[in-house]
């Protein structure tokens, strides 16, 4: 992952250079392979290099096109061939990324945004028009981050320079808390008022005065593929999943796969094995990362993930998740942080960066969102609302009986799930999250119950197929969890998800639903896909389910600094956490009780990190009803030590 940084002055005043010497040092981590910088009259743009590739060591950026645009890329581009073949004559095989985008925008303009397959962030600065363009890949691999004040934006790939450089706290973002509690934030949010993501398959364009916030391109839910047989869709898949690993297995490093035992990270690893094997792929080799936790007693991966190592004659680099310290310790934030992601054991954080660094990877393949869009959840809903939508009472009638008798519910109660999407949630009572996260404020579920839901989406009945709706609040979903993904520095290197490839989830999205999932048969087309590829032990293991008990031994050894800090919360400050609901949830949580544990421990991490942002002035520490009150400041709120108790 590289990083950029840019200002711009739409009013014509010029930029000094001198200003961007607080950036430097930020960015120099994430981009340790040189530096590009162009700084001319009213605009400035700072480049770091992270090469991945062998094409990415020819590029000199920022890039400046025959016309004159400025253009600055961080991002693997998945379909250059196809891309060459459509340009002008000038482009050879050999072509960086960037110079194959930078013929595209000069060929087709913003609407060579939609051509681009990839991961990726881009922007351009038009000097003719005055015009800049910020840019993500549809699912947001890549981050590009924004802020417009009076005449002046700044952008950049981490949010770190424009808090540091904004010289003024920032207003916490509650809707962007509210999500982080219930699942993810929406994707284009941050927790600053003021400062803005781009948002995923789209694009924003600035001008003086203006800005606009255009949808580059969509899933075209008209399309359907449909094939004869069985045989058919599973020849299809083959092809489109291994095409999708072979993309992030390009790089002249080795890749280096999370391999936690499970059939997702499994099949990632093992299509690898057969693309290095017929000489298909551009990686040296694939190294593989697990993790274990011999302390819980659901968390037995060993025999899975030692199947596939057997499998490949290879054993890979284990890391034991269980080595900890105390609670308080491990929330506590000593270092700068711009969000509350979830945060790692140190002990976690320094041997997975070892192993990184050891191997020499800046590639690390995930397979985060293999579960959610290949039937991972066995629901027969959206096969059953498509029959709703298109009145196929006597199909409706036969599945219905089918999953009732498979998922041992009363066909009523099936029933009944399968049409209240169409219906307002409130209707049926559907407050999802809302329902767990019984210690927020009354206020605060009542501003944001939206995205404390999840943003559920109502089904709408004259418009694509359920199923189709159902896949897309799901993308938006897995869209905000991408966004929250931490960015890593030490050293820097690109986290690529296989299972969420555009042209794979075009596919996926364009077949029936009963070829992803069938009674008695959860994510079955990947199953009869991948027969003979991924060792049979994985391919049919039932689907990992954990019920893991440290946290609450974790709660229950440091409640000293846990009741310390219950007693004079952050969060209860700002309005956003009933302080009494909250601590009798810790309680019982002590007791080991079983309460909403992730969302427990979210709620702790928030106020760790709200409590460093304050204390760095990052964040204003004043609640909406002191906020006229300009005396107040961090130090004065009463809400007691910032910092807990060293652990005894």
């Amino acid at each position: 992952m590289s990083a950029q940084f840019g200002i711009c002055n739409f009013d014509g005043k010029q930029v000094d250079p001198d200003d961007l010497e607080e950036v430097r040092p930020v960015l120099a981590p994430y981009g340790p392979d040189g530096e590009g910088f162009i700084c001319k009259g009213n605009f400035a743009i700072l480049y770091r290099a992270a090469h991945s590739t062998k094409e990415s060591r020819r590029e000199e950026q920022p890039h400046i096109s025959r016309s004159g645009a400025v253009i600055t890329w961080d991002g693997r581009l998945d379909n250059r061939g196809e891309l060459i073949d459509q340009m002008p004559s000038e482009l050879v095989r050999e072509c960086s990324d960037l110079e194959i985008v930078a013929a595209a925008y000069e060929h087709w303009g913003t609407s060579a945004l939609a051509k681009l397959i990839g991961d990726w962030a881009l922007s351009v600065w038009n000097p003719t028009d005055r015009t800049l363009i910020l840019a993500k890949d549809f699912i947001g691999a890549r981050r590009l981050y924004y802020s417009v004040e009076k005449d002046q934006v700044v952008w950049c790939t981490l949010l770190d320079p424009l808090l540091t450089l904004a010289g003024h706290a920032f207003k916490l973002e509650e809707e962007y808390v509210a999500g982080w509690l219930a699942l993810f934030p929406a994707a284009h949010l941050t927790p600053y008022v003021g400062i803005h993501s781009v948002r995923p398959s789209s694009f924003v364009r600035l001008r003086q005065g203006t800005e606009s916030v255009v949808k580059y391109w969509d899933f075209d839910p008209g399309k359907q593929i449909l094939y004869r047989s069985d045989a058919e869709y599973e020849e299809h898949f083959r092809a489109i999943f291994a095409q999708s690993v072979r993309r992030r297995l390009r790089s002249h490093r080795p890749i280096l796969a999370e391999l936690s035992g499970g059939l997702d990270s499994s099949s990632i690893v093992c299509m690898a094995d057969v693309l290095l094997a017929r000489g298909h792929a551009e990686a040296p080799r694939v190294d593989t990362v697990s993790y274990y936790d011999d302390s819980e007693p659901t968390w037995n991966e060993r025999p899975y993930f030692s199947r596939v190592e057997e499998k490949r004659g290879r054993k890979g680099c284990h890391i034991d998740i269980s080595l900890r310290g105390p609670l308080t310790q491990e929330l506590e934030r000593n270092r700068f942080e711009a969000t509350p992601s979830n945060n790692r054991a140190s002990e976690f954080r320094r041997a997975f960066s070892n192993c990184v660094q050891s191997q020499s990877n800046r590639v690390v393949l995930s397979g985060f969102g293999g579960d959610e869009v290949t039937g991972g959840v066995p629901t027969p809903i959206p096969e059953l609302e498509d029959y709703v939508a298109r009145a196929q009472i006597g199909r409706f009638v036969r599945q219905l009986t089918r999953w009732a008798i498979e998922k041992r519910k009363p066909w009523f109660q099936l029933c009944l799930e399968a049409v209240r999407g169409f219906f307002p949630a409130p209707l049926f009572g559907l407050l999802s999250n809302t329902q767990t996260v019984r210690w927020l404020s009354r206020n605060f579920l009542r501003k944001h119950r939206a995205a404390l839901r999840g943003y559920d989406g109502r089904l709408r009945l004259f418009a694509p197929l359920p199923s189709f709706q159902e896949n897309m609040f799901t993308l938006e979903a897995l869209r905000g969890q991408v966004e929250c993904i931490a960015q890593p520095s030490e050293p820097p290197y690109d986290k690529a998800f296989p299972f969420l490839d555009r042209s794979l989830l075009d596919f996926l999205y364009k077949i029936p639903r009963e070829q992803l999932i069938r009674p008695g048969q959860r994510r079955s087309l990947l199953r009869r896909a991948l027969t003979g590829v991924v060792p049979e032990t994985v391919l049919q293991r039932k689907r990992k389910a954990f019920a893991a008990r440290g946290p609450l031994a974790a709660i229950s050894a440091d409640w000293a600094n846990l009741s310390e800090i219950n007693a004079h919360l952050v969060t209860s400050h700002l309005g956003i956490v009933d302080a009494g609901a909250f601590a009798g949830v810790m309680q019982k949580a002590r007791q080991g009780i079983e309460v909403p544990m992730v969302t427990l421990l979210r709620t702790l991490n928030i106020e760790f990190w709200l409590r460093s942002m304050i204390e760095r002035n990052v964040i204003d520490g004043t609640s909406n009803r002191e906020s006229h009150d300009k005396s107040l400041c961090p130090a004065k709120i009463g809400l007691g030590p910032m910092q807990p108790r060293s652990a005894s």
